[in-house]
């Protein structure tokens, strides 16, 4: 079982690769990255001899495929994915290799899922978003839709920190998704919501207490209602424990300075610099998800609410590690391009496990309404 983590030196793509050296039975672990110094350094740091660095120029099409040829999978953890999710799935099907990604970007899914016959006709598996937000979320939604009858409601919820990770990437997403229309699922339907809209304090598990979250561009209103049929409503809102910075993306959004790609870039690398001499809820440097599902159960009314709550880096590193496993062991049937959630994709009890396994824990509780 031979394994490419894309990106592999960033703060989620690294605890992939360190969670499948420790946790499967993977033979070779290739951390691909631009950056072969910091590759090298993780390398020497985990010191297995499993593992294999590789340079790659993620704009090259070429490179991709190359660097993904003669792996069983690739795992991409290459972000923004706004900008990389369509170029590696496009470079996985033409290599030959299954992939499994992280991808956080509703725009970026939406770009992929026209993929799905291509990947139906190749035999291959190409699984997007399953990190944290999207991913726990989505295999937590999937879970309350199976316990109960005519699922009407799916309501996500995320909380962060910005002590919780540094990595441009992760700045670069925030800026994005407060950035324009976002998706949303209402009333059976599709719909497109102004992103920082629809102000809400949600309550997640101790220590991140009470959190203010918005509407925000992520993929889960893309694909929960494309594979839960009979859902009316799937709404995702998400926000930081450092509430100033909302009021500062707000701002920085509304005076065009992620109005391009470029701009985006160059606002994005500016706040990574600036962002150590920013006041941190120390005390909440973590990151959690909570899901609750709306339905019915012998004709009364039910929610089920899932929450968890750990480290960024964990939360979305090791179901990518978990993903690319069982990608690799064929435990996954589908093909074609789906989201976690889909039938005969992630089995979420197996998943469940696996998390438990890394100690990560997912509280349950259910009301009856």
């Amino acid at each position: 079982m031979k394994i490419v983590v894309l990106g592999g030196t960033g703060d989620m793509g690294s605890a992939a690769v360190r969670d499948l050296l420790k946790f499967t039975d993977v033979q070779q672990v290739t951390i691909a990255s631009r950056n072969t110094a910091a590759a090298e350094k993780l390398a020497f740091a985990l010191d297995d001899p499993r593992t294999v660095v590789q340079k790659v120029e993620a704009a090259s099409h070429a490179d991709l495929v190359k660097v993904m040829q003669g792996h069983d999978v690739a795992a991409g953890a290459l972000g923004p994915f706004y900008r990389f999710e369509k170029p590696l799935v496009e470079a996985a099907l033409a290599a030959g290799v299954d992939y499994v990604s992280i991808c956080d970007d509703h725009d970026a899914v939406q770009a992929v899922l026209p993929f799905d016959q291509a990947a139906v006709e190749k035999g291959r598996k190409i699984l997007t978003g399953l990190g944290w937000t999207p991913g726990i979320t989505n295999i937590l939604a999937r879970k309350g839709y199976d316990e109960l009858e005519d699922v009407d409601t799916i309501r996500v919820y995320w909380a962060g920190s910005a002590g919780d990770s540094e990595g441009l990437a992760v700045i670069l997403h925030t800026l994005h998704i407060f950035t324009g229309k976002v998706t949303s699922f209402q009333g059976g339907q599709p719909i497109y919501i102004k992103a920082g809209s629809g102000k809400e304090i949600v309550d997640f598990p101790a220590p991140l207490g009470k959190i203010t979250v918005f509407h925000l561009g992520h993929p889960e209103p893309v694909t929960l209602p494309r594979y839960l049929p009979g859902v009316q409503e799937v709404s995702l809102k998400g926000g930081l424990a450092e509430n100033y910075l909302h009021s500062l993306a707000r701002m920085i959004t509304m005076l065009g300075f992620t109005s391009t790609p470029y701009r985006k870039q160059k606002t994005g690398m500016l706040m990574k610099k600036l962002l150590p001499f920013f006041p941190t809820a120390k005390n909440r440097s973590l990151s959690g998800a909570k899901v609750e599902i709306t339905g019915k159960r012998n004709g009364k009314e039910v929610r089920i609410t899932y929450a968890t709550v750990d480290q960024m880096r964990r939360l979305t590193g090791i179901p990518l590690s978990i993903g690319a496993c069982m990608l690799a062991q064929g435990k996954i049937k589908r093909c074609g391009v789906f989201g976690p959630e889909a039938e005969g994709a992630i089995n979420p009890d197996a998943f469940l496990q696996e998390l438990a396994r890394r100690d990560i824990k997912v509280e349950r509780w259910e009301t009856e309404l």
